[in-house]
């Protein structure tokens, strides 16, 4: 059994940013903090489905939108990596003053990508899990195709992804290139689980191998065989949620910070 609530807190700019938290009947296990996708939402299926599955297995999860997404306010074409990762904190100050520090954190795809930068700032999490994501979070400009050029010509342009319709500036890619997230993950200093699919179309697999390689230990790596990019078949999402439940009650259980 689980239950859900509802809730809305400041993100770093200053936009009320919606989330909800699934968490268990009882006392949670620990609390978790999930990063959706590139232009997803807390309601994408994996958010969802995953975050459902750790509040039954006693952990509580709380999923949000980055500002200009899903529910909360903001322009989305005003926001970048850096911005996420202030939203990221910003979602850990909520947590740890109404609720406890996740002291799981759960990225997915350029989500699981800002999750790596913002972890060695948020102390109490011992553990870090990856879901199909980049190494770098200039991964995203290849994912752009032709729109990149007409961006670096006319300083924005409209793009169109699973049927919705977004703005990118060029700010967006110049603070992508900003960013070298492989100083983070050799730092880590908590322990790593990496989730890809070697058939991952959207981000090859041989990302998942230059974060696990650059990590030091404890990490693990765990393949999602024939799941597609965004897990939308719940099974898929299920199994996440049992092997990160497992896998995260050997760092949770003391609920003390840093690596074990």
């Amino acid at each position: 059994m689980y239950c859900n609530e509802l809730i809305r807190f400041p993100g770093a700019g200053g936009f009320q940013l919606a989330a909800r938290l699934d968490r268990p009947v009882s006392a949670p296990r620990a609390y978790a903090l999930f990063a959706h996708c590139f232009t997803c939402s807390k309601d994408s299926l994996a958010a969802f489905h995953v975050s459902r599955e750790l509040a039954a297995h006693g952990i509580a999860v709380l999923r949000f939108d980055f500002t200009g997404l899903g529910n909360s306010s903001g322009d989305f074409a005003a926001t970048n990596f850096s911005s996420n990762i202030a939203d990221l904190l910003a979602a850990v100050d909520f947590l740890r003053e109404k609720f406890s520090a996740p002291q799981i954190l759960i990225g997915h795809s350029l989500g699981g990508t800002a999750i790596l930068a913002a972890a060695p700032r948020i102390p109490e999490a011992s553990a870090v899990v990856t879901i199909g994501a980049p190494c770098q979070p200039s991964h995203v400009r290849s994912l752009l195709g032709s729109v990149r050029v007409e961006i670096e010509a006319r300083g924005e342009a409209e793009i169109s992804l699973a049927g919705r319709k977004f703005r990118i500036r060029q700010q967006f890619l110049d603070d992508l290139a900003g960013h070298d997230v492989g100083a983070s993950i050799a730092g880590l200093r908590k322990a790593l689980l990496v989730f890809h699919s070697p058939v991952d179309l959207t981000v090859d697999i041989g990302n998942a191998t230059q974060i696990f390689g650059a990590a030091r230990h404890p990490k693990s790596f765990v393949s999602l065989d024939d799941a597609d990019h965004l897990l939308t078949r719940k099974a898929d999402c299920a199994f996440v949620a049992a092997m990160l439940s497992s896998w995260a009650s050997r760092y949770v259980a003391d609920r003390k910070p840093g690596l074990l």
